[in-house]
């Protein structure tokens, strides 16, 4: 996978019920182009992946929200599921955390569901964005340009809809890190 991520730094935020894959993916496919990645959650332990509507597997949480600071990561991964997300708009801790990334303009990736969450942050007014297609109306309420397309790049966010689009979400996802880095290190 294309780009050099190595010294760069990267928050996947989840909880229970996130789509496992979508999760999964983009934590081996970081590691592999050289980042380091904290699985955040607002729970100790690990939390419950699904595949779908069945249970997957659960994945160790590294960090606990509570216990690390936005200021750093470099970078932030947002995975759907439909129970993940929702849970996680409503958590004023996780908002917060996720609203530095959009206040200081950091890359940030977010799949299917994951969007929802970025609505809470007053992220997405404005922004070119796709997702999984429930949440089409919710996000252009929210003043976003909503498409169906696998992959949608506004600036410092991408966005995809499904777990079929995971291969391209992750080389764009890889790719804007790197090219942060690049404009960093400038």
């Amino acid at each position: 996978m294309a780009g050099n991520l190595k010294g760069k730094h990267v928050a996947i935020v989840a909880t229970d019920g996130f789509e496992q894959s979508e999760l999964t993916q983009p934590l081996d496919a970081l590691r592999a182009a050289g980042a380091e990645v904290d699985v955040i959650s607002p729970k100790d332990g690990a939390i419950q992946g699904m595949q779908h509507h069945d249970k997957g597997d659960k994945i160790k949480v590294d960090r606990k929200l509570g216990a690390v600071k936005p200021e750093a990561y470099d970078a932030l991964v947002l995975p759907g599921g439909v129970a993940n997300p929702d849970a996680l708009r409503i958590d004023e801790q996780a908002v917060e955390f996720i609203r530095h990334f959009v206040d200081a303009g950091k890359p940030i990736g977010a799949i299917c569901h994951g969007p929802w969450t970025l609505i809470e942050t007053g992220a997405v007014a404005g922004r070119k964005m796709t997702s999984w297609p429930s949440l089409r109306s919710d996000l252009m309420n929210a003043g976003a340009e909503w498409t169906d397309a696998m992959v949608v790049r506004d600036g410092t966010l991408v966005t995809s809809r499904k777990p079929d689009d995971l291969p391209a979400f992750c080389k764009e996802v890889i790719n804007m890190i790197a090219e942060d880095h690049r404009m960093a290190a400038e």
